[in-house]
């Protein structure tokens, strides 16, 4: 019988049993009939780990998430133009010419974001300054959408939780959250903000998707904000990195 030929993908990460991607590639596998298809996580104590997947047989190609999405760069051949100008990859290549690192994150993140706004969304609070704020500052430059970071501890030029008063609210039409305050199994934590002042007016975007809804999102929805949690983003991203793990090599 022939052997059915193995293509293998995965997900380097760091306590990474909760993720998302493992699931969603093994039901696209099962439902294309993929056979020879396989995805499995790849938990690394420390980046230094991941020069062992560099000629693990079978990879052909693997997602990136927290702490490694700054800290894998050195170790790959060459970053794509909009990965580089992010700072970040999260997704990874393996080609002929080597490891290719990419950035869906900002695809996923512009394709689901674009359908919500309304022409009165000029500017935006970004809730978190780490990495899943570089994606998402990188579209809204390309979009022309102003933003002010807020922090636990501000850098220059940007905001504490302990600043934002009703004025910023007013002024600022979209609030993103990029930190991880309310996800799973903290579901009643949100970020600091005057909710009071929220109105239908406001988009509130949460990259977190575990809960669906987060006690931040339902602050906005009760008061007749577009709210919009990070699942979509995700099964975007997937869907850019299956394209790109599928081009010619």
């Amino acid at each position: 019988m022939e052997e059915i030929e193995r293509h293998r993908f995965g997900l380097i990460g760091r306590n990474i049993s909760y993720s998302f991607s493992k699931g969603y590639f093994s039901k696209k596998f099962e439902k294309l009939g993929l056979s020879g298809h396989s995805y499995e996580n790849f938990d690394l104590s420390d980046i230094k780990e991941f020069e062992k997947l560099r000629t693990k047989k079978h990879i052909k190609g693997l997602n990136v998430t927290i702490p490694y999405k700054q800290s894998v760069i050195p170790y790959l051949d060459a970053v794509d133009p909009m990965a580089k100008a992010i700072g970040a990859v999260n997704t990874i290549r393996y080609s002929n010419e080597g490891l290719l690192g990419y950035n869906t994150d900002a695809i996923g993140f512009k394709n689901s974001l674009t359908p919500l706004l309304r022409s009165h969304h000029k500017s935006a609070l970004l809730l978190g300054t780490g990495g899943a704020s570089k994606a998402v500052a990188y579209v809204l430059k390309e979009l022309g959408i102003a933003f002010t970071h807020v922090s636990r501890n501000p850098a220059p030029g940007q905001l504490s939780y302990t600043q934002l008063t009703d004025n910023h609210l007013e002024a600022f039409q979209i609030i993103i959250n990029c930190s991880p305050v309310g996800t799973f199994p903290k579901i009643l934590d949100k970020p600091e903000l005057p909710y009071s002042h929220l109105n239908e007016n406001h988009l509130l975007y949460d990259l977190i998707y575990n809960p669906l809804e987060t006690a931040f999102l339902k602050e906005g929805r009760t008061r007749g904000a577009i709210t919009q949690n990070g699942l979509p983003m995700l099964e975007l991203q997937a869907e850019a990195a299956w394209s790109i793990w599928n081009m010619p090599t």
